[in-house]
């Protein structure tokens, strides 16, 4: 029997030997059911590691260790699939960095506010980190998805060579800002804070941080967890597509089924940091797996496309420009008091059942 200080540990190695084992095979619907436990538990581990990595290097280090991971990954299975099947991935990397976008400002975020705020607390959270965040987000978002649909340099809604070559080298620049401004400069704008506004040093007040060595373990194996997550959900995107045809929805939902796989760790975490009073570490979750996203999947396919002969479709449509239009205004209007209510999960919530809602029946 597992103990709870091992669980954590064997799970990822499970969820890896049914990757390995899965991947480029069709399942039946057994395999399918082993396969969708493996990844809930390898999502579980993820969180766990997390968690550790990050009460070692304390915030806002420990949600940029989580959102860039989950992002590098995430960036190497859409370029599998533009390599794999060109043909079918114009518009892949649209729907996943909107789909990314979406989950975050309006999904992790409303779910946070609503844990935070039970048995009617405020809590609190800081306005200058979480805003900066923001507009970077909106930025990166309206520059890489949103230009592409009003351009006319290329037929549809697309970048000329010249203009994703210009968005690429954008997004780097404004994420690397970021990260400088998060980490070194004003890195006391993303930790978490008390009732009184004050400035909380340390993510835990009681227990006192693992080792290092049990940090670079974790570390080892938060990456191992996420290599298995993104893989596992890929391996289950067969039976995805099964269903989703199945129920008569559009094939463009699968791609936010599997967003919502993938971004199941950081939702975890940002939730399991809400419910501990630390609604900073939340945000900078969120949105910092937003910006990251996008500041690292656009560049990395601008190179790709110099190598792979694919359409890349990044324009967005009318409804998504109003969602994501509606999402940063609502966000804005969140972020600025530097506290929240029940009301405002409330909202979050409800433009991401409009998103989900329109992504089904659009």
């Amino acid at each position: 029997m597992l103990t709870r200080a091992r669980w954590y540990h064997v799970l990822p190695v499970f969820a890896a030997l049914a990757l390995a084992l899965t991947l480029g095979r069709e399942l039946g619907a057994i395999g399918v059911g082993v396969v969708a436990l493996l990844l809930g538990g390898a999502v579980l581990a993820a969180v766990q590691h997390a968690e550790i990595v990050a009460h070692r290097v304390g915030e806002p280090f420990g949600s940029l260790v989580l959102a860039v991971a989950v992002t590098v990954i995430e960036v190497s299975l859409i370029l599998t699939l533009m390599l794999t099947a060109p043909e079918k991935s114009a518009t892949l990397a649209r729907d996943t960095v909107f789909a990314a976008v979406m989950i975050t400002l309006a999904g992790i975020i409303g779910a946070a506010l609503f844990f935070a705020t039970r048995g009617s607390r405020i809590p609190r959270f800081n306005a200058e980190g979480s805003g900066g965040a923001l507009a970077t987000v909106a930025t990166l978002t309206t520059l890489t998805l949103v230009l592409p649909s009003m351009t006319t340099g290329a037929p549809g809604p697309r970048f000329t060579t010249g203009q994703l070559m210009f968005a690429a080298v954008s997004a780097l620049v404004l994420y690397g800002a970021f990260v400088a401004t998060q980490t070194v400069r004003h890195r006391d704008f993303f930790l978490p804070v008390a009732k009184d506004g004050s400035v909380i040093a340390t993510d835990d007040d009681h227990a006192d941080p693992p080792s290092n060595a049990t940090a670079w373990t974790s570390l080892a194996f938060l990456l191992l967890s996420l290599i298995a997550v993104v893989g596992l959900a890929k391996v289950e995107s067969p039976a995805i597509e099964d269903a989703v045809n199945a129920a008569g929805l559009p094939h463009s939902f699968v791609g936010v089924v599997i967003a919502l796989l993938v971004l199941l760790p950081e939702t975890l975490a940002a939730v399991n940091a809400a419910r501990r009073g630390r609604l900073q570490t939340s945000m900078n979750l969120a949105l910092g797996s937003a910006m990251a996203s996008i500041g690292l999947t656009i560049p990395a396919l601008a190179i790709a496309t110099r190598f792979v002969d694919a359409p890349l479709e990044l324009g967005l449509g009318p409804t998504h420009i109003t969602l994501f239009v509606l999402a940063v205004v609502v966000s804005a209007l969140t972020i600025v008091p530097g506290r929240a209510t029940r009301l405002q999960a409330v909202v979050h919530l409800g433009i991401f059942a409009a998103f989900v809602f329109l992504a089904m029946s659009p």
